[in-house]
């Protein structure tokens, strides 16, 4: 049964995909009995650490159709969103996702929801490099420190995407170090879910020592 979180604005979002959510719930909390796809003790909070948690990302750019989510794991926030997308024309979202299992688990939760996305099994550092086809938003979810990041998705953002990360709160220390290797243009959006923020990127430049 979905319980509705407290914290997304427009719950409408969540209640019109209630069904290919509750399957990628069931199916993921029948995958980690034996894969560790994430942690155990946010899985009583699953609706709202989680799936909550992703779905404020189409709210805040809710004209975003191609997107790009690094570092997958077990589909957030991008197979939430690509969940949420599902009925929207032209919407894709590629999930990259280096470990083989985690790949494996996507698939079935892409196929068993019918979600619009394509799993990419590969290191990200590899698939930012190469990619070629275009791209709204990037996003990554706990996946590495703001300076990492960023050289991520440099080439992504020159070819006009947006990046957006979710941060906890230990960003200001995570943006100080950023900043001694990138001129970052960004933009904090306040979380709904938790305490933490969404970073907005849409223009970074490296910075040349002197």
């Amino acid at each position: 049964m979905l319980r509705e979180p407290a914290h997304v604005g427009n719950l409408a979002l969540l209640r019109d995909a209630r069904e290919p959510l509750e399957a990628f719930v069931g199916l993921l909390e029948r995958w980690q009995a034996t894969h560790n796809l994430v942690g155990p003790g946010t899985l009583e909070d699953i609706w709202e650490r989680h799936i909550a948690d992703s779905a404020q990302l189409v709210e805040l750019f809710p004209k975003a159709r191609r997107w790009l989510d690094l570092g997958s794991g077990a589909g957030f926030p991008g197979l939430v969103v690509a969940i949420l997308l599902r009925n929207v024309a032209g919407a894709s979202v590629a999930l990259v996702e280096s470990n083989a299992k985690k790949c494996a688990f996507l698939r079935e939760a892409v196929r068993v929801t019918g979600a619009p996305a394509d799993v990419v099994c590969d290191r990200i550092e590899s698939v930012a490099k190469r990619w070629t086809q275009p791209v709204d938003i990037v996003t990554a979810r706990a996946l590495a420190p703001l300076s990492v990041l960023c050289a991520f998705v440099e080439p992504l953002l020159a070819r006009g995407a947006v990046a957006v990360f979710h941060k906890g709160r230990a960003f200001d220390a995570e943006m100080c170090e950023a900043r001694q290797t990138w001129d970052i243009d960004l933009v904090e959006h306040r979380s709904r879910v938790g305490e933490g923020v969404l970073i907005e990127i849409r223009r970074l430049r490296r910075r040349t020592e002197k």
